[in-house]
């Protein structure tokens, strides 16, 4: 906190009694157990905002750009970040919200094929050699019935289109037993009456049988739908207080059947339309298995719980430090988003002590109130002179073992020749 740019030189030229190769052997080499920290954080967010009916666990994923390629994970793959494909590593998060309160409780590093295939790049980077590949899917599904086995209480699972356009995942979480609300993209199929699939019937003539289940109904995308309706179908819901008074959207809600090409029954599910007042064109879709008798005002309150979610990430990297690290490996990758979920659970926990008193209080307050009355080291002339020393005799080490690695390998390879 008390450093400006939060690299660990910078950090240890402020923080007293440690230096940036201690914090390094911390994150990198010590034998902490980073799974056992993030369930006592888990357990300590429960006790906090945990709650069986209003609270939900939101699966999100966060894109952290990088350069190279020895980072653990890091791959060309789709950074949310910046909206393309970029060179980057996306690790799979959990959060705990209600209401206004949101923190990360559990995180999964997402790892490429083209890392679980190559054992030679994975046991470089220290990843265990029982770690195989998972789909984002897979991961997020994981986390959710880790959850449960930690005992964490909550209401719904929220999952963004990423995943609820995966019919798999959302069949996953549902037979978890658990209820969702799942964003889905505007081209997401949808039939308006039961399709009713059936398996073919036998037939004597040429040909194998088929054996897949066929249905004459015809599914329309959700978008084209939405056109369709007529004025008044959209219905006002309250969603929220807000700091500039009660925060309002136009709704559609319609009871829909999804079915994935395999299954003997398709799934009846909770369509719900949200467009924006202001904004009509901003239009969100989301699907959910919630009781039938689910009224619209409950939808549009669980639906409108991802925007505290994805606040909470924002004051992760601007505040906790989620996107700011020096860690290549396996071990040192999850114990920084240990860290980070620590120091999130205490933004958390001061926000809620101080709410009747400072209502207003944010995590940038936090840290700004941390980075002036946390200690400091008392730097002065000469400290700074002998810093920068230390700084230029690291770098120039480093690039000559550059040098010699480079000059190694030019060698080895005129020996081949």
């Amino acid at each position: 906190m008390q450093a400006e740019t939060k690299n660990m030189e910078r950090m240890s030229e402020v923080v007293t009694e440690c230096n940036d190769q201690q914090l390094q052997h911390m994150l990198t080499h010590a034998q902490w157990d980073h799974e056992a920290v993030m369930t006592q954080v888990a357990q300590d967010a429960d006790q906090a905002i945990g709650d069986d009916q209003d609270a939900a666990l939101v699966i999100d994923e966060s894109s952290i750009i990088k350069k190279g390629k020895h980072s653990v994970g890091v791959a060309r793959q789709w950074c949310g970040r910046l909206g393309k494909v970029d060179n980057c590593q996306v690790g799979v998060f959990a959060a705990l919200g209600a209401g206004k309160h949101a923190t990360v409780v559990d995180y999964r590093l997402y790892l490429p094929k083209e890392w679980t295939d190559n054992k030679a790049r994975c046991k470089q980077a220290g990843i265990p050699e029982d770690v195989t590949f998972k789909s984002k899917c897979q991961l997020a599904v994981e986390m959710v019935r880790e959850a449960r086995n930690r005992g964490l209480r909550f209401g719904w699972v929220g999952l963004d289109g990423g995943y609820g356009k995966d019919p798999a995942c959302l069949r996953e979480i549902e037979a978890l037993g658990e209820t969702f609300m799942a964003d889905v993209h505007s081209n997401q199929m949808i039939y308006l009456k039961d399709p009713q699939p059936m398996l073919p019937l036998p037939h004597k003539g040429p040909g194998r049988p088929g054996t897949q289940p066929r249905t004459s109904a015809t599914p329309v995308r959700v978008d084209i739908w939405t056109r369709e309706q007529p004025p008044e179908a959209w219905q006002r819901v309250s969603i929220r207080e807000s700091t500039k008074g009660a925060l309002q959207a136009d709704f559609l809600h319609q009871r829909v059947w999804l079915w994935d090409g395999k299954e003997l029954a398709a799934k009846c599910w909770h369509l719900v339309v949200r467009r924006e007042i202001a904004s009509p064109g901003e239009i969100k879709y989301s699907l959910s298995n919630a009781i039938p008798e689910s009224s619209l005002e409950r939808l549009a309150f669980m639906q409108g719980q991802r925007f505290w979610i994805e606040r909470a990430f924002q004051n992760a990297k601007s505040e906790s430090g989620m996107a700011d690290y020096q860690a290549r490996s396996w071990a040192s990758w999850h114990h920084h988003m240990a860290l980070v979920g620590m120091a999130m659970l205490f933004m958390l926990e001061e926000r809620r002590l101080q709410e009747e008193a400072i209502p207003l209080l944010s995590c940038g307050d936090i840290e700004q109130l941390l980075k002036q009355f946390l200690p400091k080291k008392n730097i002065n002339k000469h400290d700074v002179i002998l810093e920068m020393e230390r700084r230029h005799k690291r770098r120039a080490s480093s690039i000559r073992s550059a040098y010699t690695r480079q000059s190694a390998a030019l060698t080895q390879g005129a020996r081949e020749m």
